[in-house]
């Protein structure tokens, strides 16, 4: 899918000019979706529905930053699918990044956080919002030392990448009578597409992972690749599918 990257500013005219270059953007409009330059930041827009709006990722304000100070610390539910422990920092490969959110809780919670993103779409939104984040006084600090994004395939990446845990969100096509599906995420996912290769995750996910591989899921979904993990976390609309390989040391072994 070709995507148009807009802008009207002439002052980043010369960013815009890059990020087509990086990412493969074209100056043409299409029909679908189109990507907007902005002072503020990078935004994805689906043109048949405006309503939905724009999407960005902000990593320093707005929901994120209320659930880094609010959102129960170690104590929720992906923390606990993940195996955090006092005192002991865990390196994590979020294998399908998309928006970044939960990569985002695990490294506010101290784990080392790789986003590895396929779309270019979603990886230029991910690369703004962290660009953006690592100049911010109160985050940027950690934030460049536990997130960090490649753009590329994760199945690819986890074959020739070891780490602590592998965490994957595959894409999973939503019930139709998708209120609980937020409007940002439905366009999101429009211009993403499903994972349809992520039965193959699981399976590298598992070599590459020494401790753990958990999948995030929608309540209603299938166990991924039909296999039964070690204990599932449950949440109001979604569960943890936990594969457990080993314990997790109180000391991690360098």
């Amino acid at each position: 899918m070709d995507i148009a990257l807009i802008c009207n500013d002439s002052a980043l005219n010369s960013t815009a000019k890059k990020l087509r270059e990086k990412w493969g953007f074209v100056n043409q409009q299409s029909d679908d979706f189109r990507l907007h330059l902005l002072p503020e930041h990078l935004a994805l827009e689906q043109l048949d529905d405006p309503k939905q709006g724009l999407v960005f990722v902000d990593f320093v304000s707005g929901a994120t930053a209320h659930r880094r100070k609010f959102g129960g610390g170690k104590g929720q539910a992906i923390a606990k699918a993940v195996g955090l422990k006092s005192g002991v920092q865990i390196d994590v490969i979020d294998a399908t990044a998309g928006l970044g959110r939960d990569a985002f809780v695990l490294a506010s919670l101290g784990c080392n956080v790789t986003l590895v993103e396929r779309s270019p779409v979603a990886a230029a939104l991910l690369d703004d919002g962290l660009q953006r984040a690592y100049m911010n006084l109160e985050i940027g600090d950690w934030m460049q030392q536990r997130m960090q994004l490649h753009f590329g395939s994760g199945v690819e990446y986890l074959k020739n990448n070891q780490t602590d845990v592998v965490y994957l969100d595959p894409m999973f096509p939503h019930k139709k009578k998708s209120a609980l599906v937020k409007k940002e995420m439905r366009v999101f996912q429009g211009v993403v597409g499903a994972d349809l290769d992520a039965d193959d995750l699981l399976e590298v996910a598992l070599a590459a992972a020494k401790y753990r591989v958990v999948v995030k899921r929608p309540d209603y979904a299938p166990f991924l690749n039909d296999k039964k993990p070690s204990m599932s976390i449950k949440t109001k609309k979604n569960r943890f599918d936990v594969y457990v390989k080993q314990a997790i040391p109180a000391i991690k072994s360098s």
